[in-house]
């Protein structure tokens, strides 16, 4: 599984050790109302498409083109659904790394949905009321995007106290 150049440079200094990193995920719905999954190739997991966002690149961008990426589908962000905290993450090759995750509910725009590299085993769409096993964060970031709210979604603990 390819990681960016940019990725490949920072773990040659900092190794396996926990990085901080700003991902991107796409709730993608055809016309249909199915949803776009993708059965990963490092854990052989089903999950909604996502990644890493390049340095300076804008969210919706990088969302936009990171389905493209991976599914070979021209998608149109349309909603900022959710900002989360993925758990620590530890990867095959010893690598681990926490997520600034940003989801967002995309249109299908064009293109037929297909594996278009090597960081997945099987791309689908799924009826929602018969998806394949998801992890429980996956499930919550879907569940978010798919609810009606006008407001992005995100945790807040409550104003920090004044230290005097």
């Amino acid at each position: 599984m390819a990681i960016p150049p940019f990725l490949a440079e920072l773990r040659s200094f900092v190794g396996t050790r926990p990085l901080w990193l700003s991902g991107v995920a796409a709730v993608v719905l055809d016309d249909r109302g199915r949803l776009l999954l993708a059965r990963r190739a490092d854990n052989g997991r089903w999950s909604i498409i996502g990644g890493i966002l390049d340095p300076g690149e804008q969210p919706a961008d990088g969302v936009a083109r990171e389905c493209f990426e991976e599914t070979g589908v021209t998608v149109e962000p349309e909603k900022l659904t959710s900002v989360t905290v993925s758990p620590m993450l530890h990867y095959p090759n010893g690598d681990q790394a926490q997520y600034l995750d940003l989801t967002f509910r995309c249109r299908l725009v064009s293109g037929e949905a297909r594996v278009n590299d090597d960081e997945s085993l099987e791309v689908g769409w799924f009826e929602l009321d018969a998806l394949p096993e998801l992890d429980a964060y996956t499930r919550e970031r879907l569940e978010l995007a798919l609810v009606a709210k006008p407001e992005t979604v995100f945790l807040f603990s409550g104003p920090v106290a004044d230290p005097v």
